[in-house]
């Protein structure tokens, strides 16, 4: 709550500042690897809804070399085995919204969504109130994934 209520920077990219930035802390960055890092989002779906981003400022995967995108899904199946660990989902939604039309909330710089899922986690909040309820605070879910990373 205290990030959505928050005043945010007018100026560049959310992930471009967020991974310049000094504490990985408190920009919620888990992990970084040669090409791409792993933050938390900060409006997550479930508790544990994590992206993997490059470093790269770029709209497409298309635009990201060889390399790049490898490590991006490596970084993705270790996503999916720490976040195993931690919070036993049922499953995995593991996806990309590529422009404004396809859903992307930041189309200007290209992410993978991890979002862990258990049998029933949509309920009437999410399907006819349109409201999350995360059982977790963000800084809790930080903690234990950088502790399992």
């Amino acid at each position: 709550m205290a990030y959505i209520q928050s005043k945010k920077p007018k100026d560049g990219c959310v992930f471009c500042n967020a991974v310049t930035a000094d504490d990985d802390e408190d920009n919620l960055i888990v992990a970084r690897a040669a090409h791409a890092f792993v933050i938390l989002n900060r409006y997550p779906y479930t508790s544990g809804h994590v992206m993997v981003i490059p470093y790269k400022h770029v709209m497409t995967l298309n635009e990201l070399d060889a390399a790049t995108r490898a490590e991006m899904i490596e970084l993705v199946s270790r996503v999916t085995e720490v976040l195993g660990t931690v919070y036993h989902p049922e499953g995995f939604n593991l996806g990309a919204n590529l422009g404004a039309a396809a859903g992307a909330g930041i189309e200007e710089h290209v992410h993978l969504h991890i979002v862990p899922r258990w049998v029933g986690d949509t309920n009437f909040m999410t399907a006819v109130g349109e409201t999350r309820v995360l059982p977790e605070e963000l800084s809790r879910t930080y903690t234990r994934i950088k502790a399992a990373w």
